[in-house]
């Protein structure tokens, strides 16, 4: 029985096992003759074995190993070579996981508000805090305190968004007299601290001071619907590619750009929107999600025919307009229905366009942190 075999037969066996391997691996780098050297002190590995006597033993392992240290010099670099042999392999598993189990993505504006929020800015008249209160803040809910002061009179000229490692994204303000930057958006800097282009600037004045929250990190599922069709209700993560009136609106050099939506509408089902209520197939739909939205209550106000402004959707633009979703298709809302660009402003969403749903908030740690609804 193998727990009753002495422990030096149990490491020979793991040996000549190790030395198969070592052959197999690399013999066809040998030559002929060093080929034959290698079987015949294997040969000899197996006879020694045979016999389960130690002395023979120990000479032929000695003999295999010092064959198998000539004809297997070290490699140079080796622990470097294996160390970065590792650092890929993690990658590798890491962009295989990201590519068909759990991506994480970046909530980058507020039209699901208040279910998840991109970045938004927040004056605030007073200074920033200590800097242990700010690195708190900033693991805890993703808040990075901002003070932007003028230096001279000027105007500024526009405003430039930049994005560090897909993660941290800056503005860049140009003014007539230099730069300043801003760690938020764009969008963030001109709707929530009226930075614009040809806003005039004065010596001292403060452009910016408060304090700039992340947007939402979350996991989106991309196993989920590998084995299941997307429901109506779901949060769910889908690429801009090949919809014309997301194109059209995006700056070309972008690319193709990742949404997060709500899904309203599947193929067959006829749409329409009386505010504050949305209607699939004439009735009231009875997921959690949307009634949420259609309850207009704490942050939410309902379905709506367009914007805050009144200005009406090209689709489901007023109470009676209806839509009926062709096949392969969806109908993607917002929940922040008056401040979102959704089917509504530019069509259906293509099935294959589909990434996954959008499973869980991972950062920061607010009350929006968990599973996502």
């Amino acid at each position: 029985m193998f727990f009753l075999t002495p422990r030096y037969l149990k490491r020979a066996r793991e040996f000549r096992s190790m030395a198969q391997k070592l052959f197999n691996y690399h013999h066809d780098l040998w030559k002929r003759e060093e080929e034959l050297q290698f079987h015949h002190a294997m040969r000899s590995l197996e006879e020694a074995l045979r016999l389960k006597k130690t002395e023979p033993l120990a000479q032929a392992q000695q003999s295999l190993e010092c064959l198998l240290e000539r004809l297997i010099p070290e490699r140079p670099h080796r622990v470097l070579a294996e160390n970065v042999e590792s650092i890929v392999i993690a990658i590798v598993l890491a962009l295989s996981f990201q590519a068909y189990f759990l991506k994480p993505f970046r909530i980058p504006t507020g039209s699901m508000q208040p279910t998840l929020y991109g970045m938004t800015g927040h004056w605030e008249s007073t200074p920033s805090p200590s800097l242990l209160k700010r690195i708190v803040d900033f693991l805890h809910l993703g808040r990075s305190y901002v003070h932007l002061k003028a230096v001279h009179e000027e105007e500024i000229l526009s405003l430039e968004e930049k994005t560090i490692l897909n993660f941290f994204t800056m503005t860049t303000i140009k003014t007539s007299q230099g730069s300043y930057s801003l760690f938020a958006p764009r969008d963030v800097a001109i709707r929530d601290f009226n930075l614009h282009p040809g806003r005039l600037l004065h010596p001292g004045e403060i452009m910016a001071q408060g304090y700039v929250e992340a947007g939402d990190q979350i996991f989106c599922d991309r196993l989920s619907y590998a084995f299941s069709q997307p429901k109506a209700d779901d949060v769910f993560v889908f690429v801009t590619t090949g919809i014309p009136g997301i194109e059209m609106r995006l700056n070309p050099q972008l690319g193709s750009q990742c949404y997060v939506k709500r899904l309203a509408g599947l193929p067959g089902e006829t749409l329409r929107i009386d505010p504050p209520c949305l209607f699939i197939n004439g009735a009231l739909p009875s997921q959690p999600g949307f009634l949420k939205v259609i309850s207009a209550i704490n942050g939410y106000h309902g379905y709506s025919n367009g914007t805050f402004y009144g200005d009406a959707a090209p689709y489901l633009g007023s109470p009676e307009a209806t839509f009926r979703v062709p096949p392969e298709s969806f109908f993607a809302l917002g929940d922040n229905s008056y401040n979102s660009s959704d089917s509504r402003y530019w069509g259906v969403v293509p099935q294959s366009n589909v990434l996954g749903r959008a499973f869980f908030v991972y950062w920061p740690f607010s009350s929006r942190w968990g599973i996502i609804h």
